[in-house]
């Protein structure tokens, strides 16, 4: 199990964000598969580059949101990870979808889905660690 891997992978592409990084995001990105990104109300992005481009225009905005991510949660099988977690951004919640696959022993993203939810996360806790937990 690579959990405490995926979640620093998932926890990169947050900071990325919060530092408004362009060049960390871009390389988080998988190179060597298909990728999809839907940003909340975009159509989806299947181009790599495009996809870059998108988080370039995002990032060094000037209304780039403040983000954080709550609740993350791993389901792993082989080499491809899911993380569902909540994004914070100001008093309001978004839902997020992160895929990742392992690429020359690194995680790497291939999708990013973020969209609103209606229901605001759990308390913060580590009841994800507990055996049989969302881990799969």
């Amino acid at each position: 199990m690579d959990r405490d891997a995926i979640l620093f992978a998932n926890e990169a592409f947050y900071r990325a964000f919060a530092d408004r990084d362009p060049a960390a995001m871009e390389d988080l990105w998988a190179k060597d598969a298909p990728v999809v990104c839907i940003h909340p109300g975009w159509a989806p992005l299947t181009d790599r580059d495009t996809i870059v481009a998108s988080w370039r225009a995002i990032l060094t905005g000037r209304n780039a949101p403040d983000i954080k991510c709550r609740n993350p949660r791993v389901f792993q099988h082989g080499d491809t990870a899911i993380v569902i977690c909540f994004e914070m951004i100001g008093a309001g919640f978004l839902v997020a979808t992160n895929c990742f696959v392992r690429q020359r022993g690194r995680w790497k993203m291939v999708h990013h889905q973020a969209g609103p939810t209606s229901q605001d996360p759990p308390a913060d806790s580590d009841n994800d660690n507990e055996p049989g937990g969302p881990v799969n």
